[in-house]
């Protein structure tokens, strides 16, 4: 997918408007220059921003239950994919990103892209944010999906999504996983990455403190 097909694939796919998709560009500027002062993502990923950071964090949303009104993304970097998810969807967002410089260029970003009302930056670690229960988990490139279970479980209900990004250690990081933790899982393609695959899970918990009532 070259960079305009990503972009006419939020339009056809998502119906994200000509103004929605200035913000992204505005998102999209302000990444470059602060990729000058920080390592936010690779250089050479830049040349194909659309395709593997905005599109890649959008796909997300096939897979959102349509009634979810709370999104937590857990070690958000550079905002991906929990900011986009801010900038295409309604509802509230929570970034959970420890390092303070990106926290802070998550908190700019938020403000430049319109979206500051709505996104909320958590600057600190996972374990010290204090638990409360959200629709939607996601995570991208943040931990194995054992730990990010574990990381994660206190901020699931039972009917919460878990969206994770897994890239092309999906079906083995799933499979090292079942042995602790129970729920239904699925694998989903990736549109960016032929061999990427998204794992989407719900009614999850950990084996050893039983079924939990629904």
């Amino acid at each position: 997918m070259d960079e305009s097909a990503a972009r006419q694939w939020l339009i056809d796919q998502l119906a994200v408007s000509r103004e929605t998709l200035e913000r992204l560009q505005d998102f999209v500027n302000l990444l470059r220059e602060e990729n000058e002062r920080q390592n936010l993502v690779s250089r050479a990923s830049l040349d194909q921003v659309w395709s593997r950071h905005i599109v890649d964090s959008a796909q997300l949303l096939r897979f959102a239950p349509a009634a979810a009104a709370t999104w937590l993304d857990l070690g958000t970097g550079a905002g991906f994919p929990g900011l986009i998810v801010g900038l295409l969807r309604p509802g509230s967002v929570v970034l959970v990103e420890e390092r303070a410089r990106r926290a802070e260029f998550l908190k700019r970003a938020a403000e430049v892209s319109g979206i500051g009302d709505r996104v909320r930056i958590v600057a600190s670690r996972v374990e010290r944010f204090e638990a409360e229960p959200f629709d939607v988990i996601s995570a991208r490139a943040f931990a194995p999906l054992e730990k990010l279970l574990a990381l994660g479980e206190r901020f699931a209900a039972p009917a919460t999504r878990w969206i994770l990004p897994k890239g092309r250690n999906a079906k083995s990081e799933l499979a090292a996983a079942e042995s602790s933790w129970q729920g239904v899982f699925r694998l989903e393609p990736s549109i960016t990455d032929a061999d990427a695959q998204i794992i989407v899970a719900e009614q999850v918990h950990h084996r050893s403190k039983g079924k939990r009532a629904r």
